[in-house]
């Protein structure tokens, strides 16, 4: 029996109508290195966001997980290292909710690493010929609140989980001068990549 990864992404948020995490992970093939990929949108939301994805993982028991955010302003695709206990940004969520310094879960701990082959992702994309680097922050917006939980979630259940920023895609930024972004082909070719080496990596055991 195969196994199954798990890869989320994103509805729009903020002034854009699309958001590159999903665009990617919906084009993703049905099947990376002997894998069943199973895709699914998330709300930007910091209660939803994360709900929903832990109720995925109840529902489909994914061998491993990988969630995948837009991080505007980054030219490359940055697999995440830890989520902290820490919510922040100046943007509201898509409920309209703004926090402004306050923890995700006061009793939880400070962070939580992921679990995912971190390295070997970044290999992998680069590999693909698509730019790469291993991020130690994922913000403190929806994108870490819900590497926070789901990295906490992972290891309660000890499969590997974590997360992965990908840049704007070129159709975002025509107006947006000096913003960094990659053709929406290549973040996937490079998301792809880290997929394959996640999948590479459960093989191994």
């Amino acid at each position: 029996m195969p196994v199954k990864i798990l890869v989320t992404g994103f509805e729009p948020f903020g002034p854009d109508a699309v958001n590159a995490a999903w665009e990617a992970v919906s084009r993703l093939p049905e099947a990376i290195g002997g894998a069943e990929i199973v895709k699914r949108r998330l709300p930007v939301e910091y209660e939803a966001g994360p709900a929903r994805l832990e109720a995925l993982v109840e529902e489909l028991a994914p061998d491993a997980v990988l969630s995948v955010g837009q991080a505007a302003g980054r030219a490359a695709l940055t697999p995440e290292l830890v989520g902290i206990n820490w919510k922040d940004a100046s943007l509201p969520d898509n409920a309209g909710v703004l926090c402004q310094g306050e923890p995700i879960d006061p009793a939880g701990a400070d962070a939580h690493f992921s679990s995912l082959p971190v390295k070997e992702m970044v290999s992998a994309i680069r590999g693909a010929g698509v730019p790469a680097q291993l991020s130690l922050s994922a913000g403190a917006y929806i994108c870490n609140a819900t590497l926070y939980r789901l990295a906490g979630l992972a290891k309660e259940r000890g499969i590997p989980g974590g997360f992965l920023h990908v840049p704007c895609c070129c159709e975002q930024t025509l107006e947006k001068p000096g913003c960094p972004s990659l053709p929406l082909p290549a973040i996937t070719a490079g998301l792809e990549a880290a997929v394959g080496a996640i999948a590479e990596s459960l093989r191994k055991g």
